[in-house]
């Protein structure tokens, strides 16, 4: 039992013309996509032959790859994993774009990979450290498409146009809703040639832009993938079908794609969701439906402004410096006009009216629901895993990043 990192280890060797790609080599790649590739992968807008991981680990500025501090040590195990054995170290790459626009509010970047035994893979990079890509996952609970979203349908129609036969998109977090909503929306000879589309603990859809998309088109083909304790894969998540791996992790931590659990070829299967997160997760999105868009909206852009008060443009600056980033806030905070505050009161009010409501048709009701979820997770962690049950839109992509 191990992580993605181990599985690389053990089947390193295995060409996948003798064992073709599963759901582990999915998330290997969707996070494979996070690497900081510009000015080592042709950028989609300029064209040029595909390179290989080899070169690519052979190019003098390989170290730009890892400028992401958060994961700096696991996505260079990760990308030392790929490169000791023959599985990917002749992978492709190709058609990169990364894009960050903060007056357009949207961060989007994507990679097109092609393996060893010849199918192709789009991977879509989920929310990277800038406070500009964690506004546009905030912007998915009252806008569509935002534009990271109208960004990959042009772009799975444009790479797509660039090789023949099937396919599979895929990506973690928000690229996971990234490659649901492309293959939802692409256009129908494209999306005839998807094999599979994989979302890691991505985001849902409001059940308008289900309906809008025609979802069922693909619903046999989407794979969601989400740990045992999801939120962030829980989002407007209604009747759809979804499987639960294990992690080594806690809470939120599970988002990690590198806590995940993997036995031999495969993920640690569990039943569902843990019983206690998903009443959570159903209360948040109940909250989130019951708003109307100017509350939405209002709600957002305030927290956002504040956060932007700090002067930080991503997560790693306003962290390093807490007095600095929280000085900045208080001040933003200050500026936020009296109309504004009230939405904000009512909109937080009916969250905690909703919760309330929720917790009254439990029984033991209350702080009783949190101690049997901790309880729950620690009995999980305490050597019972081996007894576990295995179980759009035709908007131009930007000229320039």
């Amino acid at each position: 039992m191990g992580t993605i990192i181990d599985y690389l280890r053990e089947y390193g060797d295995c060409p996948f013309t003798d064992m073709p790609l599963n759901d582990v080599d999915s998330l290997v790649l969707c996070q494979l996509s996070y690497l900081k590739f510009d000015g080592l992968v042709p950028d989609l807008r300029e064209g040029g032959t595909m390179v290989t991981l080899e070169e690519v680990a052979g190019h003098r500025d390989v170290d730009g790859l890892f400028s992401d501090v958060r994961y700096e040590k696991e996505n260079r195990a990760l990308f030392e994993g790929m490169m000791s054995g023959r599985r990917f170290r002749t992978l492709r790459l190709g058609s990169y774009i990364n894009v960050i626009e903060r007056e357009w509010e949207t961060q989007f970047s994507a990679v097109t990979l092609r393996l060893e035994d010849g199918l192709h893979y789009i991977a879509f990079r989920g929310t990277d450290e800038t406070i500009v890509g964690w506004k546009e996952d905030f912007n998915m609970a009252f806008l569509s498409p935002v534009p990271g979203q109208a960004y990959s349908v042009k772009y799975l129609n444009e790479v797509a146009s660039r090789f023949e036969g099937p396919f599979c998109v895929g990506g973690h977090s928000k690229g996971g809703n990234l490659a649901v909503y492309s293959a939802m929306n692409c256009d129908p000879p494209v999306q005839g040639r998807i094999r599979k589309a994989y979302s890691m603990d991505g985001p849902g859809f409001r059940p308008e832009v289900l309906e809008e998309s025609h979802y069922d088109r693909v619903a046999d083909r989407v794979v969601k993938i989400l740990p045992h304790s999801s939120l962030v894969g829980m989002l407007f998540e209604r009747d759809i079908r979804y499987e639960v791996v294990e992690s080594k992790n806690f809470g939120l931590a599970q988002h990690d794609p590198y806590s995940w659990l993997v036995e031999g070829r495969h993920f640690i299967k569990v039943q569902d969701i843990y019983e206690g997160r998903k009443r959570m997760d159903d209360t948040l999105n109940e909250w989130i439906l019951s708003l109307d868009e100017k509350q939405l909206r209002t709600f957002v852009d305030t927290l956002f402004q504040v956060i932007y008060g700090s002067q930080a443009e991503d997560l790693i600056t306003f962290t390093a410096d807490w007095k600095k980033s929280v000085n900045g806030v208080i001040s933003a905070l200050r500026e936020v006009d009296d109309e504004t505050a009230e939405i904000l009161r009512q909109t937080v009010k009916s969250l905690f009216e909703i919760t309330l409501l929720h917790r009254k048709k439990l029984p033991g009701a209350g702080k009783a629901i949190f101690r049997r979820e901790e309880a729950s997770e620690r009995s999980a962690s305490a050597g019972t895993r081996g007894s576990r049950r295995r179980a759009g839109t035709g908007e131009a992509l930007p000229t320039e990043s």
